[in-house]
């Protein structure tokens, strides 16, 4: 995919609407502040704003913040992400109460070179959802490009995405580009042997990657809520085990069987790889922990796989020259039920090959037992790196492809 990029552009003593990827949560400290959880986007996202800075452009960021329904929620204000951004800048980020507004105008207004604006979360307007066209043409007020890096949203159409890359010209950022170069890798004639492991709670966001990844994997280990579908598929007795069998999107009318749909891409052939052992669990709010063969009793829940299913994900994975993993094997945060995911993020670690691992609670469990420095890339997105590795055309993407 070739995307207009940033380099390509003339930007120089430009004001940039800065689309980032900050839809980051909060905590609350000791005095009431709130901060990010987890500042990894912003991170990310500072290549991108230095080379703006460095030429001299006016920077408005964007950016959503959870799902705050079209209402302003105070917990969900933008102004913790302004401080950590102007701490790792090292240099003053002024945020505005709104995103839109004669004060928002005036603050854009009177910017100068290398100056820095953080916008309000878009989202406490119920335009942004809809991607209403006079919203959208009014964020991009007194800016004369748009730089996107939020590649994370790119899925979504709303008026911070599709919507403000209609009204102006517009290129990717480097953290977007990063992305999408990464996962390219995997899509496009792969480095053989290519694994792919998948766990995590439920299938319904991943069953598509696998299924569209199928033909150019040669093995695929799932593990977490994900395997007990596909365990199911087989016919195997997951007793209380957490199950995603069934959707009703009432909004199209349509159901889905998950189940169904596993037992589809278990006819492929044999390259999806159920766990043989489990570490299993009975009463979920104070489980008792046992290792048992793969057959579930009744009243117990897999909470992670096995020691001889661990030994043999990591077998494979180590003989591999690419791998993906997206989703933990089982209750990582609970530290009887994390053996799994610690030995899966150690193999993937030897992997001397490409490495990208995705998704928050993924790189959360790799962080806890390997060195996160020694994997080739870590995909901050969710949604929008499995929808793209399913196939899908993400909105925003299309809108930034090079004619």
């Amino acid at each position: 995919m070739k995307l207009r990029t940033l380099e390509e552009t003339d930007i120089y003593q430009k004001t940039v609407l800065y689309r980032s990827a900050y839809d980051i949560g909060v905590k609350q400290i000791a005095g009431g502040d709130y901060v990010v959880k987890d500042d990894s986007r912003i991170r990310a996202s500072l290549k991108t704003l230095e080379y703006l800075i460095n030429n001299e452009c006016k920077i408005v960021v964007l950016t959503y913040v959870k799902r705050p329904d079209g209402k302003i929620v105070e917990s969900l204000r933008t102004s913790p992400h302004a401080k950590s951004l102007s701490a790792l800048l090292g240099k003053p980020v002024r945020k505005m109460d709104d995103c839109i507004g004669d004060e928002v105008r005036k603050a854009i207004s009177d910017l100068k070179a290398g100056e820095v604006v953080m916008l309000e979360n878009v989202r406490f307007h119920p335009e942004e959802m809809i991607d209403d066209d006079k919203f959208a043409k009014e964020l991009t007020y007194g800016c004369d490009l748009v730089v996107f890096d939020g590649f994370p949203q790119a899925h979504r159409a709303h008026a911070s995405t599709t919507g403000i890359l209609r009204h102006l010209p517009n290129c990717a950022g480097f953290y977007l580009e990063s992305e999408v170069a990464a996962l390219s890798r995997l899509t496009s004639a792969p480095q053989k042997p290519f694994t792919i492991i998948i766990g995590g709670e439920k299938i319904s966001d991943k069953i598509d990657a696998i299924n569209n990844l199928y033909d150019v994997a040669d093995a695929i280990l799932v593990g977490g809520g994900v395997a007990n579908v596909f365990m199911k598929a087989k016919g195997i007795d997951v007793g209380s085990s957490f199950v995603e069998d069934v959707f009703v999107d009432l909004v199209r009318k349509e159901k889905k069987d998950w189940v169904e749909y596993a037992s589809k891409i278990l006819a492929r052939g044999d390259k999806v790889r159920v766990p043989v052992d489990l570490v299993v669990g009975d009463d979920l709010d104070n489980p008792h922990r046992a290792e048992i063969s793969v057959t579930v009793p009744a009243g117990w829940a897999a909470l992670d796989i096995g020691p001889l299913t661990s030994d043999a994900f990591s077998k494979t994975i180590k003989q591999s020259k690419t791998v993906f993993w997206n989703g933990p094997m089982g209750v990582f945060e609970d530290d009887r039920f994390a053996a799994g995911s610690g030995s899966i993020a150690r193999a993937v670690e030897q992997v001397s090959g490409l490495t990208v691992i995705a998704g928050g609670d993924t790189i959360e469990a790799a962080k806890k037992y390997c060195d996160i420095g020694k994997i080739t890339h870590l995909s901050l997105a969710g949604g929008a790196t499995l929808e793209f590795l399913a196939g899908k055309k993400l909105p925003a993407l299309e809108m930034l492809r090079k004619e």
